[in-house]
């Protein structure tokens, strides 16, 4: 139940959820994100459901959101992203299985060279 002055949100997102989003794209540009990609050579070669920048930041997401499960981190995300007017269209939540197999698709190497670009050594 709401506080007075709060207004109860009718889809249950939180405020929290678009800052994460916000924070995610700040910090990795999809400029950035689809630069990487193409270095590591996992430009997609078909359209598919699920492409790879989208599994970028829906790998970033499962750090936000970790006690969620992989379809409600999806969720979260293209609906924090839809707010932002940086997805637009209709979508469907994919099974877990169709976000381990494009995790699987993408590889390690994008994250680590993700890593590596935005990473400032303390040393």
């Amino acid at each position: 139940m709401p506080r007075v002055g709060q207004v109860k949100v009718l889809n249950g997102e939180r405020l929290t959820d678009r800052i994460a989003i916000g924070v995610l794209t700040s910090m990795f540009p999809p400029a950035l994100i689809d630069e990487v990609i193409q270095r590591a050579g996992r430009v997609e070669q078909r359209h598919r459901l699920l492409p790879a920048r989208v599994v970028v930041y829906f790998t970033l997401a499962m750090c936000l959101w970790a006690d969620e499960g992989y379809e409600e981190v999806a969720r979260l995300l293209v609906g924090g992203l839809q707010h932002m007017a940086r997805w637009r269209g209709d979508w469907q939540v994919p099974s877990s299985g169709a976000l381990t197999q494009a995790r699987a698709r993408l590889g390690g190497g994008v994250m680590k060279m993700l890593f590596e670009r935005v990473c400032i050594s303390s040393v």
